[in-house]
């Protein structure tokens, strides 16, 4: 057995002990030989079986290959970064590396440390430390060198002193770290230092004594470090990132090492606070309330806070105007002009008191300041302003620019079709050298080509995907039965087996039979549709027949089948019987209406299959079914105590009876299929891409379990809005749910999905209004989610839209029973007051004139008394 057999052998069975042996043992030319080896044998291994053989395939690459350029960029690479056990990984790597010679491992650890990379990992996944930095610091600790600037290097140094804490070391594990007077200094600047000491902070705290950031004030107490070293660490750190939320590990620090009054940087903190972050402001608000402020700086320092957006910190203004000396009237008055323009009646109402009781002691330049801020004051204000400061003259607003639907910002139209797979050949380059994801159209127009060019020349199919019949079904490769009755994209790969190896793949076939026999009814409807039909394919072709054609490629990006192209189809098959769900699912893609002259010639077929696509086109299709929604209370399905959860759901009905099964399944929501979730909604509005309301009854159920969870497919909404058919409640439902959804990318989605439909004039606004209403009042979406995505929707243009859907939502909501408003129902209305203006609404909303009437101070009434002076109140 030569160099490189035995060390494959030991890298294939994770023998790492003798592969260390071994290769300590190898001659020059071994190594060499070895050297040559690796690249090729990484390079055909699959991306599992890589990390599976990372362990052993860098060791023997730190060991043959020669130059500490190789090593490095070996070690380096991808597929091997992410070792099983990055500890264990870095003293086998260092044990081999240390019979070279020394100015040799001193070059290598240097490019280990400038060449480490930022991690992609979260919170508790960096656990076994980030990757490639146990093996560098290693390397720079044995070799003594002073590892080079690298921002990757302080944080994977920073997540390696939190593990030792975690792990129940002390203060030492700090104190004596060889890197702990190099890195110090460099965490303030680093990009990424944040996400390690928070996390720290966060959970070594409540169950370990010692945390990172506490060992840094106690070392700095203790004099093992520069104490105003770091205090001025942490101001550079204000100064250059202070807007970050990111800033909180050092607002903690500089809290725990307890500056006295006159190591406030004053100057610095008053300077960051009209954009700091609110850890940041929150600390530079208790410094500044501790040391003496001139007239100059106190001006400063109320005026940022004034300018901010978050009503706290305008609070936190006031409150220090409301002591503000009588040098310091001037800064205080431009400060509360400021305010005068806030939305928020209390606040504004508040300013106004406190200008008056300052006005004694203004200039000349802050009583102009005040008289022409308050010019956008209400009447009654401004005459309190006026009869203080002096005259006042309104200002009309002026009328605000008005988008029309055309001028909406939202891309229409779905990804172009890719062309046609023309020859085997191009089959083959579609369909690559392995397991990969599939979309709907790939699927789609791969199983065509199959089964096209089967039925023209099979040897030349069979050439085609046999490499990638082989690559994905190749000894020892474990199937998981389960997944393949799921997954219609797993499921195409056995079109390929099918082909290739009937008998093979109809034995996998009668496993998969067994699962679904297990559980026939597991999976929602379009998914067992979808799935079923493409096993239809996979039959087909275990069975050596052939058809000349599928029926039911998509011709559009929305899963549509030309009605035309259907008839040439249909023709081409003669009189052979087309697969059955393949025939069916051709016909619910159909278009709702066609061309006259198709029909026409749809009707001169003769065989039974075209008998049947011309009654269809005579007949108008498939009627619309019957939904319904409303809200129900159900067993929350990822509770474990019984929990009940509130929502809107559908209950649907197929127009007309005896519909085949598959079909009626469709069309049919009961009650006891509510609650489900599926991986492969994307599919579903391909297969009725005219019926939107039928899919969207569906998609909400998935929503109902998905949103919560966070793991709902809201990418689907864009597909579903831009096929055809009526757009109902639950249409409507199924976008407000994804409002709710925790990821503000995905409740950005769902606001996409209402422009679009409002750029095609199909905006149900009553139905959205009512979904809106109901998905809040039984607590499914929550308002601090969804008015910052109806905000932006009125902000992207589509504000009359949202003003109509506000006006339907805002009744039930003001009239909820129990007197309590429903909570973030101010900023609801705020959003409503900005949708009017911009649509320049007028009239009446049934419950707003009450709750701007009700007598207790609550930022609800004063946005509803807002809302009913600009939409002028009851006619």
């Amino acid at each position: 057995m030569n160099a490189w057999e035995q060390v494959r052998k030991c890298v294939e069975a994770g023998d790492d002990a003798g592969l260390a042996a071994h290769v300590g043992s190898l001659t020059g030319a071994d190594r060499r030989a070895v050297a040559e080896w690796l690249p090729r044998h990484l390079a055909g291994l699959s991306r599992g079986e890589a990390a599976g053989q990372a362990s052993g395939l860098r060791v023997a690459g730190a060991a043959c290959f020669s130059g500490a350029a190789q090593v490095a960029a070996w070690l380096d690479r991808r597929d091997l970064r992410l070792p099983q056990w990055p500890r264990d990984d870095a003293e086998r790597v260092a044990e081999v590396l240390r019979a070279r010679d020394e100015a040799w491992r001193r070059d290598l650890a240097h490019r280990l440390v400038t060449g480490l990379r930022p991690g992609d990992r979260r919170g508790w996944q960096n656990v076994d430390g980030q990757p490639g930095y146990d093996l560098a610091a290693r390397l720079a600790i044995e070799t003594g060198i002073e590892p080079p600037e690298n921002d990757a290097f302080v944080v994977g140094w920073l997540w390696d002193v939190c593990h030792r804490f975690w792990r129940g070391g002390r203060l030492d594990v700090l104190r004596d770290d060889p890197f702990l007077d190099v890195l110090t200094p460099r965490l303030f600047t680093a990009e990424g230092a944040a996400a390690p000491l928070i996390h720290d902070w966060k959970w070594n705290r409540a169950h370990n004594e010692n945390t990172a950031i506490g060992a840094l004030a106690d070392l700095a107490a203790e004099g093992r470090l520069d104490r105003r070293a770091l205090l001025d660490g942490c101001v550079a750190r204000f100064l250059t990132h202070g807007h970050d939320r990111d800033i909180e590990p050092f607002t903690l620090l500089w809290e725990r090492l307890r500056p006295e009054p006159a190591e406030v940087p004053v100057v610095d903190l008053i300077r960051v606070l009209p954009v700091a972050a609110n850890p940041l402001v929150l600390l530079a608000v208790g410094e500044l309330g501790r040391v003496p402020l001139d007239a100059g700086l106190f001006g400063e320092a109320v005026g940022a806070l004034a300018f901010r957006p978050e009503k706290k910190h305008v609070t936190t203004a006031l409150q220090w105007i409301a002591l503000a000396r009588p040098e310091e009237a001037d800064g205080a008055l431009a400060a509360l002009a400021v305010v005068f323009a806030q939305e928020t009646p209390s606040l504004r109402d508040r300013a106004v008191r406190l200008a008056l009781k300052l006005a004694p002691h203004a200039s000349p330049e802050a009583v102009g300041a005040i008289r022409a801020s308050a010019a956008g004051l209400p009447a009654e204000l401004r005459d309190q302003i006026a009869g203080a400061f002096g005259g006042v003259e309104a200002v009309e607003a002026e009328p605000s620019e008005v988008l029309t639907p055309g001028e909406l910002r939202v891309t229409l139209g779905l990804p172009p079709l890719p062309p046609e797979i023309g020859s085997p050949a191009e089959l083959a380059g579609r369909v690559g050298w392995g397991w990969r994801s599939y979309d709907p159209v790939e699927v789609e127009q791969i199983m065509a080509a199959l089964v096209a060019f089967t039925h023209v020349d099979r040897e030349a199919t069979l050439d085609a995907v046999r490499p990638w019949c082989e690559k994905v079904w190749g000894r020892d490769r474990y199937v998981d039965h389960s997944s393949l009755a799921r997954h219609v994209g797993v499921l195409l790969t056995q079109c390929a087996l099918a082909l290739v190896n009937p008998a093979e793949s109809a034995e996998l076939s009668g496993l998969i039979d067994e699962v679904v026999a297990r559980d026939p009814r597991h999976g929602t409807p379009f998914d067992r549709f979808t799935r079923d039909r493409v096993r239809e394919v996979i039959a087909l072709l275990e069975s050596g027949r052939t058809v000349p054609v599928l029926l039911a490629t998509p011709t559009e990006p929305s899963g549509h089948v030309a009605a035309a192209t259907l008839v040439d189809r249909v023709a081409r098959l003669g009189d052979a019987e087309p697969l059955p769900l393949d025939f069916w699912q051709a016909l619910l893609r159909l278009p709702r209406t066609a061309d006259p002259e198709v029909v026409a010639r749809a009707g001169r077929l003769t065989s039974p299959a075209g008998r049947r696509l011309a009654a269809w086109l005579r007949d108008g299709g498939l009627a619309d079914p019957e939904v319904s929604c409303a809200v129900a209370t159900t067993p929350d399905p990822d509770s474990y105590d019984d929990r009940e959860t509130s929502a809107a759901h559908a209950v649907m009905r197929p127009a007309v009876p005896g519909l085949p099964e598959p079909i009626a399944a469709l069309c049919t929501l009961e009650p006891e299929a509510w609650n489900r979730h599926s991986d492969e909604i994307r599919w579903w509005p391909t297969v009725l891409p005219s019926h939107r309301e039928v899919v969207a009854a569906h998609v909400l159920e998935c929503f109902v379990v998905g949103v919560p969870a966070g793991r709902a497919r809201v990418s689907v909404l864009r597909a579903l809005v831009q096929g055809g058919g009526p757009v109902g409640r639950a249409t409507a439902s199924a976008v407000t749910m994804a409002l709710g959804h925790k990821n503000p990318a995905q409740r950005d989605l769902a606001v996409e999905a209402i422009t679009i439909l409002a750029v095609r004039g199909e905006l149900a606004a009553a139905d959205f209004g009512w979904a809106l209403a109901q998905s809040v009042r039984s607590g499914a979406v929550t308002l601090k989610r969804a008015t910052p995505a109806l905000e932006e929707l009125v902000f992207s243009g589509a504000h009359r839209e949202t003003w109509a859907i506000l006006a339907e939502a805002l009744p039930p909501l003001l009239g909820r029973s129990g007197g309590r408003p429903v909570h973030g129902m101010a900023d609801l209305l705020g959003v409503a007051v900005k949708a009017a203006v911009l649509a320049g609404a007028r009239g009446e909303v049934p419950g707003l004139a009450e709750a701007a009437a009700r007598k207790a101070t609550s930022r609800v009434t004063d946005m509803a008394r807002v809302l009913l002076d600009t939409i002028g109140g009851p006619e």
